[in-house]
């Protein structure tokens, strides 16, 4: 950190404080070399992840909508809110993992489908007629097809 009296690049922290909310840390220094004190303050600079849609556009990654998509593919079934909350939380941890701060819906839709496959056959198969947009009833057999020979 630069002294903003003479521009010495060393300095040692005398006390650090947090924000009320977390999210900021307050820093009295001192500077190493004419010894007079500053404030520096910290703050987390986040970037939003953003995802990309089929038409082009962007808009920013909202697990709430993931979640919510997930909670109508799981209506009247046997699984638990904590399992989709770890699905949500997978699904950010892929995002988070990522050193591009884009991702397609078709990526983000491919992932959830493969952990419905695994979770509860009739919510992937909910969220899969959504999600693909069956054209016909013949795709949506082809579908059902696939899964119960997988089973076999």
């Amino acid at each position: 950190m630069k002294c903003p009296y003479c521009a010495h690049l060393g300095d040692k922290v005398v006390d650090s404080r947090e924000s009320k909310e977390g999210e900021v840390i307050r820093r009295r220094r001192e500077c190493l070399d004419c010894g007079k004190r500053f404030t520096s303050y910290e703050r987390i600079d986040e970037i939003p992840y953003m995802v990309v849609k089929k038409d082009g556009t962007r808009e920013r990654f909202e697990r709430q909508k993931l979640v919510a998509g997930l909670l109508k593919a799981c209506e009247k079934r046997p699984v638990s809110v904590a399992s989709l909350e770890a699905i949500a939380d997978r699904v950010e941890g892929t995002l988070q993992e990522r050193p591009e701060k884009e991702i397609a819906t078709a990526d983000i839709g491919a992932f959830v489908m493969q952990e419905l496959k695994t979770l509860d056959k009739v919510a992937y198969v909910r969220f899969a007629s959504v999600y693909r947009h069956f054209r016909d009833i013949g795709e949506f057999m082809t579908e059902l097809k696939d899964l119960l020979n997988a089973k076999e």
